[in-house]
């Protein structure tokens, strides 16, 4: 088979698990599936990918790639608490345009396992985070800034996922309390009720993210929740 043919039919096979994943969230889905939506046997799959798990692993992988091509589109505006926002707003955007992806990207969890490409856009976010902090800009350690911050981000896009649809007010209200959260400055949009409600949506489908790790996103929303009041 020609390398072009090769790359392309690997490529459609990476799509058409993340088009079977968004259709329904957290759910399993079936290998013949994807192998019947692009037209090959079994054989073809197991070729490029050896099992199940390479496949979805495969996904993740082309996911962050994605995800990572959208984030160097991005100009620096020079200002770490405007290029936060406008990362929010990116991140946001790219789950509810690749919800097959984000899932499996942020959703689909193991324990004690973080997939090594989702370690790229959080030290991009810790970049930032880390140039706050030397302006005098944070109210907490970079560390914990950025774990905010891609804690109530991730649980924006997945209410978005999960309810298929955007709700742009929130999301610029959770952004903005977020931000008021980790630089001690007051001005967040958002209410104590709004950041809870997220909180609530997250508990009820501890299967999306996970028992543990919805409880520590939970966790953190109550707290920012908590800042608000």
């Amino acid at each position: 088979m020609p390398e072009v043919a090769k790359s392309d039919t690997r490529a459609q096979l990476m799509e058409a698990a993340a088009e079977l994943i968004a259709a329904s969230p957290g759910e399993d889905f079936s290998l013949r599936d994807v192998c019947d939506r692009v037209g090959v046997r079994m054989p073809t799959l197991y070729h490029f990918f050896g099992s199940k798990q390479g496949l979805i692993d495969a996904v993740v992988e082309h996911g962050f790639e994605l995800y990572l091509e959208a984030k160097r589109d991005q100009e620096s505006s020079g200002d770490p608490i405007a290029d936060i926002r406008g990362g929010w707003d990116a991140h946001v955007r790219f789950g509810l345009e690749n919800p097959g992806f984000y899932t499996l990207m942020y959703g689909k969890v193991r324990p004690g396992y973080s997939p090594a490409a989702q370690a790229k856009p959080t030290m991009l976010l810790m970049k930032l985070t880390e140039r706050a902090a030397a302006e005098g800009r944070l109210a907490v350690s970079p560390e914990q800034a950025a774990a905010h911050i891609l804690a109530a981000n991730i649980g924006v896009t997945l209410r978005g996922i999960i309810l298929a649809e955007s709700d742009p007010e929130l999301s610029v209200a959770m952004r903005e309390a977020t931000i008021a959260g980790i630089t001690g400055e007051g001005g967040g949009s958002a209410s104590s009720d709004d950041v809870r409600r997220v909180a609530s949506l997250a508990s009820g489908v501890p299967e999306v993210l996970g028992e543990a790790e919805t409880a520590l996103l939970s966790q953190w929303l109550r707290r920012l929740a908590d800042h608000l009041d």
